[in-house]
């Protein structure tokens, strides 16, 4: 049964092709002003077609939140282990964290926009999943204050969640903005990220007494 094969493939290639137009244009345009016809025009199939794979514009989207969430808990382990690797905690953290959202900038375009729309049920399912690294990391900060390098007056959850909110908003706002390439607004908010936890070096005397 030769066919079975192509047949699945192009079943894979007509999702996969919805989700990612899907993706952007509710990014853009938000749930209610992105039709089936606008996601049928742009992936390039008619709406009856469209329709035989998602069976409405809610089925969309709930796929396309959960192909989202299907990535961010491919990266989450790797967020983890950063957090608790014990070298370089910091820079591999915002790496990951980074990664995810440059990656594909309409996931924090999307995120932004659906939490202004939609602020209780899109509350729920982001503190859901951002619950187990904001923990492990707040508990990386709380170990770097015992230590003496971390600002003692740093509120752990509250930086992790101001940083996560800072970069989001960063992403999703570039290519609105525009006023600057997007790894120089990352850097500018790495920097800051890094300036407002970690305590500044002191510096030895090399005066002779």
């Amino acid at each position: 049964m030769p066919a079975q094969p192509a047949k699945q493939s192009k079943v894979e290639d007509v999702r996969t092709r919805t989700l990612r137009v899907a993706t952007r244009l509710l990014a853009e345009r938000g749930f209610e002003g992105t039709s089936l016809q606008d996601v049928a025009d742009e992936v390039g199939v008619r709406k009856p077609s469209l329709l035989h794979h998602f069976p409405s514009k809610d089925a969309i989207r709930a796929a396309v939140f959960e192909q989202m969430l299907q990535h961010w808990n491919v990266s989450l382990p790797r967020i983890l282990r950063a957090a608790t690797s014990g070298e370089d905690q910091f820079d591999s953290v915002l790496d990951e964290l980074i990664r995810f959202f440059t990656d594909d900038p309409d996931r924090a375009r999307l995120l932004l926009r659906e939490v202004l729309d939609r602020p209780r049920e899109m509350g729920a399912l982001v503190r859901s999943q951002m619950r187990p690294w904001i923990e492990s990391i707040a508990g990386y900060i709380r170990k770097g204050q015992e230590r003496g390098a971390l600002h003692p007056d740093a509120d752990p959850e509250a930086y992790v969640v101001h940083v996560t909110t800072n970069l989001i908003a960063t992403v999703a706002t570039q290519r609105l903005l525009g006023a600057l390439p997007l790894d120089r607004s990352v850097k500018e908010l790495v920097r800051m990220a890094r300036a407002s936890l970690f305590l500044p070096l002191k510096k030895e005397s090399t005066k002779k007494r």
